[in-house]
């Protein structure tokens, strides 16, 4: 009879991981040789920081590395369960610690689920010093965290993990862990495994060890693409938040309003939302959009993006969805342009590939008698003055006269601006 094999009562992901930065794969814009995280775990020079990236980049990694090397005491809360008593206890213990001079450090994990009186709580203590924070968010901390304690902490961004490394991790798994070592694995359909963690290494190791777990009576073991499947098996599980199919998905939704098709954009919309991703991130996304694609054309779908994105997050699923599809199936069934997108990209290509000149004296600022006295706002005209409000100003430097960035469109609203800017500019410039 087969010796039935001992499973082990901590996940893989715990046990393989990395000690060190020489064990850690990935972020090299952040660990590698001269790099900020690098450095402060070489000079012993902490400091404030919040990690922005997906799940499974190496956040709670990074944190306790830095916590071993700098030899200080690691403490780690997740926001969603704990409040600002947790965060009393820790400050209070970082109180006494910077007393001893030993340093303190404060994980959280999901920073962007705290609201702004558990922010506003580590505010003192991050500023004094009495703890390091390391915050994790897979959210933009524009968005989510409060400015004070921005400003308060540097925001460093993780990458994606590539497909190189997510292969280095799982190889690293396979020769390193004491379990996963001692089995004789004859085949895993490593493409298809990958696929499926959507670059997230805590995913990759969790469905390996699983499947490994599922198939501990075969001998060798294989982790066929069947395997795999049947140890998913949730169909949604592929539509992960920073995987191949969460940009497919997304990328499918803005095409189908840019389109005008506000049946496809709901479609989207739906398989998004049933996925699990987080209807802030569509909020964000309709906001952009309104200006991108719409502008304009229809100025009030820029007024309903933002207000849709402040409902959604003040009221939150179920209902933000019906938000969300009022929103969409605006946007979708709105008149298109995308004039003023490509005229800030036109001037953005002006400003970096061309000589850059001085601002006309008659357009600067001239607070002082003596800036007057040089020319500073000389000859200036002001527009109120004439009919119509307007007179036929250079407001370019000299040196451009005759450039254009801004075509409008005669897609809806647009039209009536384009035919207000030819009216008074007449042919000194092309509309």
């Amino acid at each position: 009879m087969k010796k039935k094999t001992s499973l082990p009562d901590t996940p893989l992901a715990e046990r393989i991981r990395p000690k060190d930065l020489a064990e850690f794969y990935g972020q090299e814009n952040l660990v590698g040789k001269g790099k900020p995280i690098r450095m402060m775990i070489e000079n012993d020079t902490l400091s404030s920081f919040i990690l922005w990236g997906p799940p499974g980049s190496g956040k709670t990694t990074l944190a306790k590395i830095i916590a071993e090397k700098t030899n200080a005491e690691f403490f780690q809360l997740n926001a969603v369960s704990s409040g600002v008593k947790d965060l009393r206890r820790v400050i209070d213990i970082g109180t006494q610690n910077k007393q001893m001079i030993r340093k303190t450090i404060l994980f959280i994990d999901e920073i962007h689920r705290f609201n702004k009186a558990q922010q506003d709580a580590l505010l003192n203590s991050v500023e004094t010093g009495i703890i390091y924070l390391i915050g994790a968010t897979t959210e933009n901390p524009s968005f989510e965290v409060i400015p004070a304690l921005r400003s308060r902490a540097r925001v460093y961004i993780l990458e994606d993990l590539s497909k190189n490394e997510l292969q280095k991790i799982l190889n690293n798994a396979l020769k390193q862990d004491e379990f996963l070592s001692t089995l004789h694995i004859d085949n895993i359909d490593v493409d298809f495994l990958l696929y499926l963690s959507g670059g997230d290494a805590r995913t990759l190791l969790n469905i390996l060890e699983s499947s490994v777990i599922q198939e501990i009576d075969s001998e060798p073991i294989e982790i066929t693409k069947d395997v795999l499947e049947n140890v998913v098996q949730k169909k949604n599980i592929i539509y992960d938040k920073a995987g191949e199919e969460h940009y497919n998905l997304i990328s499918a939704f803005i095409k189908s309003i840019r389109g005008s098709d506000p049946d496809a954009a709901l479609y989207w919309l739906a398989r998004m939302l049933e996925g699990g991703e987080d209807p802030l991130f569509i909020a964000r996304r309709l906001v952009i959009l309104a200006s991108e694609d719409i502008g304009n054309a229809s100025p009030n779908g820029l007024v309903l993006a933002e207000a849709a994105f402040g409902a959604v997050h003040k009221i939150g699923l179920p209902e933000a969805r019906i938000i969300l599809a009022q929103c969409t199936t605006y946007l979708a069934s709105s008149p298109k342009s995308n004039a003023s997108y490509m005229g800030i990209k036109n001037a953005e290509s002006e400003v970096r590939d061309n000589k850059l000149f001085s601002v006309p004296l008659h357009l600067r600022n001239a607070p002082t008698k003596l800036m007057k006295d040089i020319g500073y706002g000389k000859e200036y005209k002001y527009t109120h003055d004439f009919e119509n409000h307007f007179v036929k100003e250079n407001y370019l430097p000299k040196e451009m006269d005759g450039k254009q960035f801004y075509f409008p469109s005669e897609s809806g609203q647009e039209k009536n601006l384009k035919d207000r800017l030819k009216s008074l500019w007449g042919n000194k410039k092309k509309y």
